[in-house]
């Protein structure tokens, strides 16, 4: 049909599974196909009676002889029959063609939800540095998109490809039995048929490869204008963002435009060599049927059959032309499938529990590209229950070094150890459980705030909950919401003000009870009232834990043991505030940058 690669290995048996699980549907599926091939099959033979053994009185063939008692009956009577005949042909094929497609549909609509589950978790499960390297709006069209076109591959195409391989066999060989010249010439056009599917379905399938892409590329698109509106209307570009997106939707339309090209001759082509071989087979039927070789009602089931035959080819062009779509789908689909996660557990993993909180950086060295270290060779060792800030410049690795500590990367060479053990013994579920982390970017979900708090531990009890939001200063503002904990929030929170969201965070890392607190900039988007309740409740909340924060406001070092300095990917200058201001190094000078 044409040249589809086969699914790869994840995929292929994936897709396995989800068969195995439906057999019965499948066997259902394949009877009712065979039930709808034989009515088919049958459908003209009432007009051969009607028409040789009843208004011409021939007698009937060896093989139709068990019939002739109901001939005997006169005319009118075996007409009656006849026509009920085609009427119960015609139902059966009607009943069970329901069938198929309901079952093919129960099969396709399986393996579509379980693709998309798996296809879900194991984009869950990539890292970081496949995301940060990704479109997000192409990997929705995968996940969306692609796998519909899958589904109708593995099931309904399947059987449709069956039941007209099955049909096409089953007519050819009942008309050699009827008239074997005359078949020769139907078979004869079989050959041009599939030629021009072969020829013309491989340039479908190279648009088809063009769209997919620009579809992706136009779902990206408009996933970064509408997550960025605000931007966008703040700085009155919707002009500059139309025409952006014009252009992805006109090359969309454009391969758009040529794989219906390519479709629409493939199967005008076919038609007209359908049209011939229809008219070569009457012309010559009707020179056998005056010859006396061939009956008129043998002649009317050729000419059934091959209209018949020419449908199920016309059909498989179009089959031929989805199935291309399909293919390029499997293989965007299986590439996803078939990369495999950049951090793993071990297969022997420890889980990671109610740890002291030392942290060491033991010769550590990373880079996001080759080439371009973001840290190198740090050294450092943070006490269980320390409270340390880190500072820096922009750019010299204070998120990067919290990343690392959550296995969020890996370290290029080196080790991170907490209590002493490396943490790539742990497993990744139990590290992260154990560390809470607030981010800059105060990132919620559009569920209640109980459900958001809780983020971290579904389960979470309502006391819990909100103790932690006591703790993180946001209950006061909670009690106020509509519905309080069960206020559903808008997407991302965007109904909240940025100190309402981040405290809203800072109890979401609270509610775990986590060894360790990890905090990226917490204050750093928000007003100064909500920065200072920020501020004092993790003043609070510090006692028997060891806390992190990644600091920009230099106004409350003192309140810190320890301020690391981190310049250019290492350790330049550790220690107390006062101590780091009289050294006069490049901690004052971070300082004095901060306050000109």
């Amino acid at each position: 049909m044409s040249d589809v690669h086969p699914p790869r290995p994840r995929l292929r048996a994936l897709v396995r599974t989800c068969l195995k699980q439906q057999r019965l549907s499948l066997g259902v599926a394949a009877v009712a196909l065979s039930g709808v091939v034989l009515a088919d099959v049958l459908a003209p033979w009432p007009l051969k009676v009607i028409f040789d053994h009843i208004l011409l009185a021939k007698p009937l063939p060896p093989a139709l002889a068990m019939l002739q008692p109901l001939l005997d009956q006169g005319a009118w009577p075996s007409l009656v029959m006849a026509a009920l005949a085609i009427a119960l042909i015609a139902l059966a094929g009607g009943v069970l063609a329901y069938v198929q497609l309901y079952t093919s549909a129960k099969v396709g609509h399986s393996i579509t939800w379980r693709l998309r589950c798996e296809l879900f978790a194991h984009l869950q499960r990539l890292s970081l540095a496949y995301h940060r390297d990704s479109r997000s709006g192409e990997l929705l069209t995968k996940v969306a998109g692609d796998t519909n076109l899958l589904r109708d591959m593995f099931s309904d195409w399947a059987l449709t490809l069956g039941r007209h391989a099955v049909t096409l066999l089953a007519m050819l060989a009942i008309m050699f039995m009827l008239n074997w010249q005359l078949a020769l010439v139907v078979t004869a056009t079989l050959p041009p048929l599939l030629g021009v599917i072969f020829l013309l379905n491989r340039r479908v399938k190279a648009s088809v490869r063009v769209q997919r892409k620009h579809e992706g590329q136009m779902a990206s698109r408009l996933n970064e204008v509408l997550s960025s509106i605000a931007l966008v209307q703040a700085f009155g570009r919707h002009t500059y963002e139309e025409d952006r997106f014009r252009g992805e939707v006109e090359a969309n339309y454009q391969s758009g435009m040529r794989t219906t090209r390519t479709t629409g001759a493939m199967v005008r082509a076919i038609a007209v060599i359908s049209a011939a071989g229809t008219a070569l087979t009457v012309l010559l039927g009707a020179r056998e049927v005056l010859a006396g070789r061939l009956t008129p009602g043998e002649l009317l089931i050729f000419i059934t059959y091959v209209t018949s035959l020419y449908k199920p080819v016309r059909d498989l062009a179009r089959l031929s032309a989805k199935f291309s779509r399909a293919s390029v789908s499997a293989q965007r689909v299986a590439e996803i499938l078939d990369i495999e996660p950049d951090i793993a557990d071990a297969p022997d993993a420890l889980e990671l529990k109610n740890p002291a909180g030392e942290i060491v950086f033991e010769n550590v060295s990373f880079g996001y590209s080759p080439g371009r270290p973001v840290l190198e060779s740090l050294n450092l060792r943070i006490a269980a229950g320390e409270r340390v800030a880190l500072v820096g410049p922009s750019g010299a690795g204070k998120s990067t070094l919290l990343n690392l500590l959550l296995r969020l990367y890996e370290p290029t060479s080196g080790r991170v150890l907490i209590d002493g053990i490396d943490i790539r013994r742990f497993t990744r579920e139990s590290l992260r459980r154990e560390i809470g982390i607030v981010l800059q970017d105060n990132i919620l979900f559009g569920v209640s705030v109980r459900e958001n708090i809780a983020y971290g531990w579904p389960d979470a009890p309502a006391e819990a909950v909100e103790a932690a939001a006591r703790a993180a200063r946001a209950h006061e503002f909670i009690v106020d919401l509509p519905q309080r904990y069960d206020t559903e929030l808008s997407e991302r929170g965007a109904t909240l003000s940025g100190g309402q969201r981040q405290r809203l965070c800072l109890a979401r890392a609270l509610v775990k009870a986590p060894s360790i607190l990890v905090m990226d900039e917490p204050t750093a988007s928000i007003d100064a009232a909500s920065a200072r309740l920020i501020n004092e409740a993790v003043s609070r909340i510090h006692r028997g834990r060891t806390l992190i924060v990644i600091a920009h406001d230099y106004s409350d070092m003192e309140n810190y043991d320890r301020v690391l300095v981190l310049k250019d990917g290492r350790l330049a200058e550790e220690g107390p505030h006062h101590a780091l201001l009289r050294t006069r190094g490049a901690y004052l000078a971070l300082v004095e940058r901060r306050h000109v």
